[in-house]
C-alpha cells in the first residue's frame, strides 16, 4: 500500500500531487441492484489534484467513513455526471498550508479532522446566524475519501491528542448528532425514542442518554444493533417487524407518548408511524436523508392541530463541530472502528457496508503513523 506520511515531514518541502487517487462513483445505479448491468459501480479515479489557495490546507487522508449517505450519490441523488468523488467523515495529518492561512492553531504534521462543508459566511443566511442555508455550499465540494484533500482553513478541526486519527474520522457524523440533539430542545426528563439503529441513531442515542432522557427506546428491526443500544444506554428496544410500535410505545411511556422523537434510519416504511407515537407538545426530528419523491401523510387536525406538534429535520451540521471535538474523547466509539479496509479495495468496502455486518465500514486511504494510535487491524 502507498504511504504518503512523508508528505507531513516538513511544509512546504513536499511537492503537491498532481493527482489524487480517490474513492468515487463509475456508474450510476443502485449499488444493491442484482442486475449487474444496472448495478451502480464504486471505484478508485485518479482526480486532479486541488492547490493549495492562500487560505487553504492540504490533508493527507488517513481514514475516511462511508456514511450511509454515499451509496445514495451512486444513485444520482445529487447528480449523474460520472465519476462522482465520494467522502466526507475523514482524519488526517496537515500536509501543507496556505500562504494567508490566519489560524495560528494550524501546522504542517497537526492531526485534523473537518467539516467536508464551506460555509461562505458572507451570504445574508450567513450573516443572520443560518449557515445551514449558505448560498454557497458546492464551491467547495471537494470528495475526501482520497490520498488527500484541500480544504480552505475554516473547515479544519485539530484531534485532541487523546483521540487517535482512526477514531478523528467519526467527528462529521458525531457533529449530525449534536445537531439533532440540538434540534430536540431535550430537556432533561424527556421521554425519548430513536427510530434507526445505524451510526448516527447510535450517536444521538448516547448524546439523549447523557441529558437525562428517560424511557430512552431504539426502535430496530436489526438484532445487533438493538444490543449495541442497550450498551449505550437504551433502556428498551422495539423491534418494528415483530412487534406493534404503538402498544409498545404506550406501555413504555404508561401511554404518555415519547416527548422527542428522533428518525434516524431515513425509511419511508418507518417515517409516518412516529407522529403517531409523540406525545402532545412533543417534537419530532427527522435527522436522516430522505426520497425525493416520498411525501409524508400528515393529519394536520390530528398531529399539530390537537398534538401541537413541532415537526423539525436536519440538513447539514452548523455551528456543531467545535462541540463534536470535545465529545470524541467522551462517547464510545469503538463499535464503529471494527472494519478498516484499505482504499485499493474500496468497491470490496462499499459492499462489506451495504451487508449490515459492522455498524461502520472504515477505508484506509494512508497509514500514516500516529502517536494516540487506537487503530484496529484487519475487518
Amino acid at each position: 500500500m502507498t504511504t504518503t506520511s512523508s508528505m507531513t515531514a516538513a511544509a512546504g518541502a513536499a511537492t503537491a500531487p498532481r493527482e489524487v487517487e480517490t474513492v468515487a462513483v463509475t456508474r450510476i445505479g443502485s449499488l444493491r441492484d442484482p442486475d449487474a448491468g444496472r448495478r451502480g459501480e464504486i471505484g478508485v479515479v485518479a482526480f486532479p489534484a486541488d492547490e493549495v489557495g492562500p487560505e487553504d490546507v492540504r490533508i493527507t487522508v488517513a481514514y475516511a467513513a462511508i456514511c450511509g449517505s454515499d451509496p445514495h450519490l451512486a444513485e444520482g441523488f445529487f447528480g449523474t455526471e460520472v465519476p462522482i468523488g465520494l467522502g466526507h467523515e475523514i482524519s488526517g495529518v496537515i500536509a501543507e498550508i496556505g500562504s494567508a492561512v490566519r489560524r495560528t492553531d494550524l501546522a504542517v504534521g497537526d492531526r485534523v479532522s473537518g467539516n467536508f462543508i464551506r460555509f461562505c459566511g458572507t451570504c445574508p443566511p450567513c450573516q443572520d446566524g443560518r449557515q445551514q442555508f449558505c448560498k454557497n455550499l458546492g464551491e467547495y465540494n471537494r470528495p475526501g475519501m482520497a490520498r488527500s484533500v484541500v480544504w480552505h482553513e475554516s473547515q479544519v478541526y485539530r484531534l485532541p491528542d487523546g483521540v487517535s486519527l482512526l477514531k478523528g474520522c467519526l467527528l462529521e457524523p458525531t457533529s449530525v448528532a449534536v445537531r439533532i440533539a440540538d434540534k430536540t430542545r431535550i430537556r432533561p426528563g424527556d421521554r425519548v425514542a430513536i427510530c434507526g439503529g445505524g451510526p448516527i441513531g447510535q450517536l444521538a442515542l448516547q448524546l439523549m442518554h447523557r441529558y437525562g432522557a428517560t424511557s430512552l427506546t431504539m426502535i430496530e428491526p436489526i438484532a445487533e444493533r438493538r444490543e449495541l443500544a442497550g450498551r449505550f444506554g437504551a433502556r428498551h428496544v422495539v423491534d418494528p417487524t415483530a412487534e406493534s410500535l404503538p402498544e409498545r410505545a404506550r406501555e413504555i411511556t404508561a401511554g404518555a407518548g415519547f416527548d422527542v422523537v428522533i428518525d434516524a434510519s431515513g425509511s419511508r416504511h418507518a417515517v409516518a408511524g412516529l407522529l403517531d407515537i409523540a406525545a402532545p407538545g412533543g417534537t419530532v426530528v427527522y435527522g436522516a436523508m430522505y426520497p425525493e419523491d416520498y411525501e409524508l401523510p400528515l393529519n394536520l387536525s390530528d398531529h399539530l392541530y390537537r398534538k401541537e406538534l413541532t415537526l423539525t429535520g436536519v440538513f447539514v451540521s452548523p455551528y456543531t463541530f467545535p462541540r463534536a471535538v470535545r465529545l470524541l474523547d467522551e462517547l464510545d466509539l469503538d463499535p464503529f472502528l471494527e472494519s478498516v479496509i484499505d482504499l485499493e479495495q474500496a468497491a470490496e468496502a462499499f459492499q462489506v457496508h451495504l451487508s449490515g455486518r459492522y455498524p461502520k465500514v472504515v477505508i484506509r486511504c494512508n497509514d500514516l503513523a500516529d502517536p494516540s494510535d487506537d487503530q484496529v487491524e484487519g475487518r
